[in-house]
């Protein structure tokens, strides 16, 4: 009964996928017992004809007087109830092959079932799960050790990346801000500066507030790719979004762009209040940039199921699915594939991604029919109110 309950737990991919083994094996089993039953049958059927005959034959030589049924009649009878007899004898042995066959085989797969649910499991934020496959050193226990250990290969090559991106993104902190210092420096002499190093001086501090943002960005991706939330709170998501497009007035403004927004009901979630309003920052911005000549964007909170949702339509040009698809990772955007525009440095939506996993959340990208995107943000809802400090 508890390996039944164990089994019924399996998803239907897995359960489809294993079947098809499984029926495999059991149509092999049963027509490997069929063959070998024929023949054993065949066998059986001739050795018995040839006595039987030689019997007969001798019976008529030596018996005398007449007969109701005669011993050539009786043979063939005889002969023919034992072939009914032997081939439902047959029929009954072979259903009962496949039966225990499908059982072996259901055996013979279960630590393959184990180990596929096990590896279901296992994605890019828990990779320190492991198979462990325990049992005998045969093949099924060599594969899952085999699996296990380019699991902690891939653990390892993960967590170099991302203490990679955060280091090198602290350590370029510091020049950068040494920059900026001299660039102040050299505007505050008060000597008379020439227009064309003026022109350099406001280039190169637009340059430096560029770079600026992808260190801030790659810090954040860093940070929610870790799943670091040690400040949780319970967080309203739309006073957030109210605050960001107040925040953004002026580019609204000066991109003629309308905004409509849309809460429904108190969208309250648990997690980190600068990653959450980070998140809202940059889909925000990416509906406002990425957006058509008086354009519009509008911006929707809500709750349905246990679930907040925050979904941000916006105008623009038409955008492909193949678009669509690589949006959420690192400096790809639709169109081009450049680390840095104009327009910002590719990082906006892959943060967005990071930060939605280290909540527990869901993002979904769908291009619109008439030019431009729907995204959709789906957090798990806060079940607690926040204390008079804003903890839970």
């Amino acid at each position: 009964m508890r390996n039944w309950r164990r089994w019924a737990r399996f998803g239907d991919a897995g359960r489809a996928g294993s079947a098809s083994v499984r029926l495999r094996l059991t149509v092999l089993y049963a027509g490997l017992f069929l063959l070998s039953g024929v023949a054993l049958l065949a066998i059986t059927y001739l050795l018995v004809r040839d006595a039987s005959t030689t019997t007969a034959r001798h019976a008529m030589m030596t018996t005398a007087g007449p007969r109701p049924v005669g011993p050539v009649e009786q043979h063939s009878l005889d002969l023919h109830n034992q072939l009914i007899a032997s081939i439902v004898a047959l029929g009954v042995m072979t259903l009962i092959s496949a039966v225990l066959g499908w059982l072996v085989a259901g055996r013979v797969l279960a630590p393959i079932r184990t180990m596929t649910l096990a590896a279901r499991r296992i994605s890019e934020d828990n990779l320190a799960e492991r198979l462990d496959v325990h049992g005998p050193d045969d093949e099924l226990k060599l594969l899952g050790d085999t699996i296990d250990q380019l699991i902690a290969r891939l653990q390892a090559a993960f967590e170099s990346q991302r203490r990679f991106v955060a280091n090198a993104a602290h350590e370029l902190r510091t020049p950068v801000a040494t920059m900026r210092a001299s660039l102040d420096v050299a505007a505050a002499k008060p000597e008379p500066v020439p227009p064309h190093i003026t022109a350099l001086q406001q280039r190169l501090r637009d340059e430096l507030a560029r770079l600026e943002a992808l260190l801030e960005g790659l810090l954040a991706l860093a940070r929610a790719e870790h799943g670091q939330l040690s400040d949780r709170s319970t967080v309203s998501l739309g006073e957030i979004v109210t605050a960001t497009v107040n925040r953004n007035a002026d580019v609204i403004h000066d991109r003629r762009v309308e905004v409509i927004e849309d809460e429904r009901g108190d969208a309250l979630v648990i997690g980190s209040r600068a990653l959450l309003e980070r998140m809202v920052e940059n889909v925000v911005d990416n509906a406002i940039v990425h957006n058509a000549p008086r354009g519009w964007v509008q911006i929707r909170t809500a709750i349905e199921d246990h679930l907040v949702e925050l979904v941000v339509e916006n105008s623009g040009p038409p955008l492909s699915e193949d678009d669509i698809a690589h949006l959420g990772q690192p400096f790809r955007r639709a169109g081009a594939e450049r680390t840095a525009t104009v327009n910002g440095s590719g990082l906006g939506l892959s943060i967005v991604s990071s930060i939605v996993r280290a909540h527990g959340g869901e993002l979904a990208l769908r291009a619109r029919d008439d030019g431009g995107m729907r995204l959709q943000i789906q957090l798990p809802a806060a079940t607690a109110q926040p204390d008079s400090g804003g903890r839970v």
